[in-house]
């Protein structure tokens, strides 16, 4: 069985943080470490699993997410390297006072709601990467203050979304990872929800309680989700609206479009129109 992963993070060389552009995974990486994480990707259409939270972005996302928040890599079902910015933190990172200058009142609070997973949106998403691409470039004093300035306005940002109302987010059930590998190799036959019951050692009546409980979906509509996610991101690399659909499991192209208007609020073939031609 397939474990959800505790990931190691150590500070880059001579700075308190680590700042990574280069974090591409092929396949999911269900995984949790004690430290908070900035993650900005962009140039695909992916997933968003944050604790129970289950939700896609497309073109570009920008999330802050708190300790031991179980949360899939948002690479997951790409195939393809994009751009993508991760900052990892500890707490302490600045030393036991940090977070209790009166100054940083504000970023406290944000340390706070980073244990629900924030997702921002508008012109803050626009600004901190701007910053974050910036922060790159500068040395390691000027990385620092550019990581202060955008907490700041990350902490004084209306635009922004809380993805979890509990923050218990049980990090050692491995689960998910399981059925993540599952799906993953199964998505384009027919995934089984007695055989995925099977392997985690549940009766189905069990898993399917487990599950819904879990995701807010029932696995068939996690698994359309799923493939729906692939079909867009084979849609982006210039794919046919009949590729997608029969490369990611579908036998029915009437109902793959029915489902990913549904679920998108435009057809496939108006949404590769607009992001092939944006």
């Amino acid at each position: 069985m397939s474990n959800l992963q505790f990931e190691e993070i150590l500070p880059d060389k001579g700075k308190s943080f680590k700042l990574n552009a280069s974090c591409f995974k092929k396949n999911f990486y269900w995984h949790f470490h004690p430290e908070y994480e900035i993650v900005y990707v962009e140039g695909g259409s992916g997933t968003r699993h944050v604790g129970q939270h289950i939700s896609n972005y497309v073109d570009n996302d920008l999330i802050f997410i708190g300790p031991d928040v179980p949360h899939l890599n948002f690479d997951y079902g790409l195939g393809r390297e994009i751009n993508q910015i991760v900052v990892q933190l500890k707490e302490d990172f600045l030393g036991d006072a940090f977070l209790n200058a009166p100054e940083l009142s504000a970023i406290k609070e944000l340390f706070g709601r980073a244990k629900y997973g924030l997702s921002f949106t508008g012109l803050t998403k626009i600004t901190i990467a701007a910053k974050l691409k910036h922060m790159q470039q500068l040395e390691h004093f000027g990385q620092l203050i550019c990581l202060l300035e955008i907490f700041q306005v990350m902490a004084t940002s209306k635009e922004v979304v809380q993805l979890n109302d509990r923050a218990d987010q049980q990090h050692k059930d491995s689960r998910m990872a399981v059925i993540y590998q599952y799906i993953d190799a199964n998505f384009h036959q027919k995934p089984d929800v007695n055989e995925i019951a099977r392997q985690v050692h549940m009766t189905t009546a069990a898993f399917c309680r487990y599950f819904k409980k879990n995701t807010g979906m029932t696995f068939t509509d996690f698994v359309n989700h799923c493939r729906i996610n692939q079909a867009k991101n084979l849609l982006l690399q210039g794919q046919t609206v009949s590729e997608a659909c029969f490369a990611t499991g579908f036998e029915q192209l009437s109902y793959f479009t029915k489902l990913f208007t549904k679920m998108n609020g435009e057809n496939p073939r108006d949404f590769k129109k607009r992001y092939l031609t944006n």
